[in-house]
């Protein structure tokens, strides 16, 4: 049995917005000023959550201490917990907080609570537990001489990491699905299933998963999917909608539907939905449903295994080490969006987390010791035996286009989210020459440069038996590094600056740099900003120097190729000496050479039609890339006028079914639905067979449950003024406000204004940009508690659900007009001009205030911190949803009294509007 839990007598620190305060190890907290408090923590460790969210507060980075946060990490891995006090609270079972002054004493008491569990004969996540310790021991870890006496020796030695985790099974190849039509009776009871009895019965819902259905069809011709528009509004139970026909067709076939999402919370919510309709595991053993992401998302044991033998230093050391005691416990070793707490990166202030994942895509495959147990490879051949596999749209468009395995590529897709799939392609089917590619493609080419920790090998290391074997793809192999020398190398972007470029690419960077600065007019360079030029009549000089840089990228990419031909060779009549995994490594060996010989081929047709005649279907620029003023990249880049149409071309003509669903698939102007928009936007109208189309309406009563207010006294550029009315409406509001802005500085600025008198409320104020908290984690912290409020930019506007009293208000700062870049004046001829930014404006206020009611129950108020709002926008709205112009008092009293009214209600204060 488990001692009972007493405070752990250890001085503890609070500070937030409010203030500090700090409590002895045995005595009464009191309240003390930043300065104190820094002093107080410089001159012994004590007891705090989220250290550098404390720094923050104190303004002193150099803080450190003893946080709970890395306690909980260690004691109870893998499981969720919202890194606040509250939050610590509800994970561990104790009483919240009351307020800033109770928290250093509920410290002591969690402390207490979480060691008592170490003496707990039922801790679940005992094992492996004392051995980790031993190893943070040394490295000093501040918490491991206090936990030390709570961890008993186990009897037998605990099993190492990469012994105990499970090694996947080789299966045989899934059988094409049968072709099977869904009738009506049968969706119809699936659904009712799903939904189950106490369910109300919605019209709309039942319509929807009808015409998901149709996609299930057999298809009648090659390269002519059955495709569907589905305009399903907030609240008819979209998910459930499809996930009914979806699982109804793969239980009758035997086939795998696949559902892309744009953001990790949908791929959360899906995975717990979709338990209505699977079981968590099959009777033998396998799983139904696989989340399947891109490999970079996951953990790689080598680079894991490279951390703990000292390839790590320092408090990265110690992220590596609870990173491997998580390992022992993660469900799926997904470090982005999984189970992994994604604040537990932000606690050591450094990259490392990124560096325990397979950034840049050197894998070696079969080769390394760990394959038989890799996170990457159970996900994939989980995948291939799954029903349903929940994905993103970025994975689903790289697997189309340079997927290793053509026969698992997903027939039948549902592209929930799918307003996004346009800046999926986008950014999926582009070409970027900047000098930070080419410096990774040099690492993957020669290894890391001298001076460099870690395992990373070079192309010559990783093929160092085929070199041996084979003559000529040991000759290819050294073509190819010594056309990487021309490549940039370390302190490029200095010699940039100094104008002392070194090769071919830093010469052409060089230029590239020049001429952008030189022809900016963006007002970008005074603001600090990114700036950019569009690619046409360059120099001749720098079009000279483009040609000797292809001429440089060929000299790799032709060496490339003729090495991935001998790999094929050696593949197809094989030495005795290659088994099962070498196979494997050089099938994955061949996979990434063909993915850098692509990437090469796009770089080189970039350069060589620079100084020609422009290409009707791209759009090419030169920028420099800087933050606050500060330079961190120098390229050239191309995009696609119209990306759907290789995403249709490489993506929809190879499935036999596909949907693309949202709430804002469609743009909505005044005369209605635009499904011209929604087509053009999906890749449909590059279809040889017209899409089907569905609109199902929300069933939220919008007139009764929301308002939009415009306010219209808060004058553009006055930032005290907006400062000063984001205060107020929180203030109003009493929380629960989620603040949107078009730019950084404004966010932070308003948020170093009115932070700290917010907090003095009993309001806590976070934000994106500014706190050291991931986003994900923001949101968990602003969900956890309903007197909180957020402030964030285009990350919070799209994919933030948050039902209930925890969002009761959403504030934009002024309209979303669309940055006019080089990209977008392109695009924006092309698509009817002015219309096209109204569409686009559009969908991002739908988005924003789609926010706001995620459920029948939710009520609140949408503010627009601008008189300069066009009446053409308000169809933007859902149809009767209250819409006023009025002044900031006349809108703070109608959010203090939560006055809900209708478009018919004459009694309205201001100048009222309909949408």
């Amino acid at each position: 049995m488990a001692e009972t839990a007493h405070p752990l007598p250890l001085p503890a620190l609070h500070a937030s917005h409010a203030g500090c305060w700090l409590r002895p190890a045995n005595g009464e907290t009191r309240a003390l000023g930043k300065g104190e408090a820094v002093m107080a923590a410089a001159d012994t460790p004590l007891l705090m959550v989220n250290a550098p969210l404390v720094a923050t507060r104190l303004g002193y980075p150099d803080l450190s201490g003893l946080d709970l946060l890395e306690l909980f990490a260690f004691i109870h891995p893998a499981r969720f917990c919202v890194p606040t006090p509250k939050g610590l609270a509800h994970a561990l079972g104790l009483e919240e907080p009351k307020d800033g002054d109770d928290v250093p004493r509920f410290l002591q008491e969690a402390a207490g609570k979480l060691l008592a569990t170490c003496e707990s004969a039922d801790w679940p996540e005992r094992d492996g537990a004392w051995s980790v310790l031993q190893s943070l021991a040394k490295l000093r870890w501040p918490w491991a001489g206090v936990i030390a006496p709570h961890i008993a020796r186990p009897e037998r030695a605990e099993k190492w990491l990469f012994s105990r985790l499970p090694e996947w099974e080789e299966n045989g190849e899934r059988p094409q699905p049968r072709q099977v039509e869904l009738p009506e009776d049968a969706v119809e009871q699936q659904l009712s299933l799903l939904t189950g009895k106490a369910s109300e019965y919605r019209e709309g819902q039942h319509q929807y998963a009808q015409e998901v259905a149709r996609i299930f069809a057999p298809r009648g011709k090659r390269d002519e999917p059955h495709m569907l528009l589905a305009q399903a509004g907030t609240g008819i139970g979209k998910t459930l909608g499809y996930l009914a026909p979806a699982s109804l067709w793969a239980g009758a076939s035997g086939g795998t539907v696949w559902v892309s999402t744009y953001t990790k919370n949908l791929q959360r919510q899906l995975r717990s939905e979709s338990a209505r309709a699977w079981p968590e595991e099959r009777p033998d053993g396998t799983r139904p449903v696989v989340i399947r992401k891109g490999r970079e998302n996951y953990l790689c044991l080598l680079n894991l295994e490279d951390a703990l033998q000292g390839g790590f230093g320092g408090r990265a050391a110690i992220l590596a080490q609870l990173v491997a005691r998580w390992a022992s416990y993660s469900r799926d070793g997904d470090m982005i969006g999984g189970d992994l707490p994604g604040w537990l990166g932000t606690l050591f202030r450094a990259r490392a987390i990124k560096s325990l994942t397979d950034q840049r895509g050197e894998c070696v495959y079969a080769g390394c010791p760990h394959y038989r147990k890799c996170f990457i490879e159970h996900a994939a051949r989980a995948s291939a035996q799954a029903d349903l596999v929940i994905a993103n749209h970025a994975l689903v468009m790289v697997n189309a286009a340079r997927g290793r395995d053509h026969a698992q590529r997903p027939t039948r897709i549902i592209f929930d989210e799918g307003h996004h799939v346009f800046e999926a392609a986008d950014s999926t089917f582009s070409a970027a020459l900047t000098g930070m590619e080419a410096i990774e493609l040099k690492r993957w080419l020669l290894g890391p440069e001298r001076g460099s920790k870690g395992r990373r090998r070079g192309l010559a290391a990783r093929l160092a038996d085929v070199s041996s074997y084979d003559e000529q793809g040991a000759k290819a192999i050294a073509a190819a590094c010594m056309g990487a020398e021309a490549l940039p190398g370390g302190g490029w972007l200095q010699r940039l600056a100094d104008g002392e470029p070194s090769g071919p690419l830093e010469e052409l960077l060089a230029a590239v740099r020049a001429t952008t600065y030189a022809r900016d007019e963006s007002g970008g360079q005074e603001a600090g900003y990114g700036i950019e030029t569009e690619a046409a009549q360059l120099d001749g000089k720098l079009v000279e120097l483009a040609q000797q840089a292809a001429v440089a990228l060929s000299e790799i990419r032709q060496p490339l190729i003729r090495l991935g031909l001998r790999l094929e060779a050696i593949a197809e009549d094989a030495p005795d000496w290659l088994d099962a995994q070498g196979r494997a490594r050089i099938e994955g060996a061949r996979h990434s050479l063909g993915w850098r010989t692509d990437l090469l081929g796009a770089w080189e047709a970039l350069l060589e039609r620079l100084g020609g005649p422009a290409s009707p279907d791209f759009v090419d620029w030169l920028a420099v890339a800087r933050s606050d003023a500060r330079e961190y990249d120098v390229g050239l880049y191309r995009h696609f006028l119209d990306p759907t149409l290789p995403f249709a071309k490489t993506v929809l003509n190879g499935t036999h079914g596909a949907m693309l669903t949202s709430a804002t698939l469609c743009d909505r102007s005044a005369e209605g639905e635009d499904w011209d928009s929604a087509i053009a936007r999906s890749g449909a109208q590059h279809l040889e067979v017209a899409p089907m189309k569905v609109q199902a309406e929300s069933p939220f009563d919008y007139a009764s449950n929301a308002e939009v207010l415009i306010v219209t006294d808060v004058k553009k550029g006055d930032l005290a003024g907006l400062a000063g009315a984001y205060a107020r409406i929180i203030e109003a509001c009493g929380g629960g406000v989620l603040g949107l802005f078009t730019a950084i500085r404004r966010l932070r600025a308003v948020h170093g204004r009115i932070a700290d008198r917010l907090a003095r409320a009993g309001l806590p104020l976070f934000a994106q940009h500014v706190d050291p908290i991931d986003t994900g984690t923001l949101v968990d912290i602003f969900r956890d508690d309903p007197a909180s409020s957020l402030l964030g930019t285009d990350a919070l506007r799209d994919g933030v659900d948050v039902p209930g009293e925890s969002l009761r208000c959403v504030v934009m700062e002024q309209v979303p007009w669309p940055k006019p870049s080089i990209l977008h004046r392109a695009r924006r001829a092309a698509n009817g001009g002015g219309a096209y930014d109204d569409r686009i404006i559009r969908a991002r206020l739908a988005q924003a205030f789609g926010r706001l009611i995620r459920s029948k129950d939710d009520k609140g108020h949408f503010i627009v911190l601008s008189a300069a709002f066009p009446s053409r926008l308000l169809s933007a709205f859902p149809p009767g949803t209250p819409v006023t112009r009025l002044t900031l008092d006349e809108a703070l009293q109608r959010v203090s009294a939560s006055v809900w009214v209708k478009s018919e209600d004459a009694t309205i204060s201001g100048e009222e509007i309909k949408p």
